[in-house]
């Protein structure tokens, strides 16, 4: 296991106590090294959005905790912030909450000769979501997926306005 995986595994539960303790989801946690140095980033949401108050206060915790324990044993910059409207999807149930929107699905490896996919999701069920693509409908089973995100659709909060 590298520095950055034993980082986050020892971060993640303690960052998850302090987000949840304020009503907060943990959405994702990376740890990686980015041509500034060192960051840690944690993305925050909870019902009807989390604030710029929301994420300083949260982030002011974390970075206390992770000092008195030690977590991280050189420099880095802590990042907390939205998800924002391309958010990730890592967990069944973030799938299960945008079930009907676009979404976009890097896989590990080709499924039907693909790894993108962009489409309507049509339902997440046995850790597989299903995806419809111009009237095709794929099955990417969860655990080979690499990387997805929600697809904000401006055109339809645009529509919804007139």
């Amino acid at each position: 296991m590298n520095s950055a995986d034993r980082v986050v595994r020892e971060a993640e539960p303690l960052i998850k106590d302090i987000v949840e303790q304020e009503g907060m989801e943990l959405v994702d946690l990376v740890y990686r090294n980015e041509s500034h140095g060192w960051v840690l980033r944690v993305l925050v949401d909870k019902e009807g959005g989390v604030t710029l108050e929301d994420c300083s206060f949260v982030s002011h915790q974390i970075g206390d905790v992770l000092d008195v324990k030690d977590v991280v044993r050189h420099a880095f910059n802590l990042e907390v912030s939205s998800p924002g409207i391309n958010r990730p999807l890592k967990k069944e149930k973030d799938f299960l909450r945008v079930i009907g929107e676009t979404v976009r699905v890097k896989t590990s490896k080709a499924l039907e000769s693909r790894r993108n996919f962009k489409g309507r999701l049509i339902r997440c069920a046995d850790a597989t979501v299903f995806i419809e693509i111009d009237g095709n409908e794929y099955a990417v089973p969860l655990r080979l997926i690499d990387r997805a995100n929600l697809e904000f659709d401006f055109t339809k909060s645009n529509k919804q306005k007139k």
